[in-house]
């Protein structure tokens, strides 16, 4: 199996490569379950991050970062953008986005509460990695409908040419490996 060597807050991880299309192949990184790299890479996060009010993330790899994040701030809460209605959400503000990682359109989520919570102040948008930045931009759309002020975007990594755009924190580059047919 291919392998990518991630330097990262730290740490090194071995990822494997994966073929995600005809074309390309990435460094599959999952940081659900890697305590140490959540808890490293929020200490070297959270110095980079403007003045806010609550964190956002989506469902689910953003989840153990936006923890740590928000538990490094003091904060007592922090918010999870779902990427289904769940019967308890009243009232539910939902987005469409399509992800490079699962390949198909998906639903990003609020509740009417959670909406309310956000309604006039600043949030920061947090995910594991910002790859085409759809999803991003997904939640940007939420958090703005929900009548929030997104103040940044922040990821452990920029995946492929993300990692030269100007309006986004991230701790390291993440190349991609386009797949070349030769004749």
């Amino acid at each position: 199996m291919k392998e990518y060597t991630l330097h990262v807050a730290g740490l090194e991880r071995r990822l494997p490569i994966v073929q995600i299309s005809d074309a390309l192949e990435i460094a599959s990184f999952v940081i659900l379950g890697d305590v140490e790299l959540a808890v490293c890479a929020a200490a070297e996060l959270v110095g980079k991050l403007p003045p806010l009010d609550y964190l956002i993330t989506a469902e689910a790899k953003g989840i153990p970062l936006v923890h740590e994040l928000a538990r490094l701030m003091g904060m007592k809460r922090y918010l999870v953008a779902r990427k289904s209605i769940k019967p308890y959400m009243t009232e539910p503000l939902v987005i469409e986005v399509y992800s490079i990682t699962t390949q198909t359109k998906q639903l990003l989520c609020l509740s009417r509460e959670e909406s309310e919570l956000i309604q006039g102040k600043r949030v920061l948008i947090v995910d594991d990695v910002i790859s085409t930045g759809e999803s991003i931009k997904a939640m940007e759309s939420l958090v703005k409908k929900a009548g929030g002020k997104v103040v940044g975007k922040a990821a452990i990594l920029a995946e492929g040419d993300s990692a030269n755009r100007k309006d986004i924190i991230f701790l390291e580059k993440l190349p991609v490996f386009p797949i070349t047919v030769s004749r």
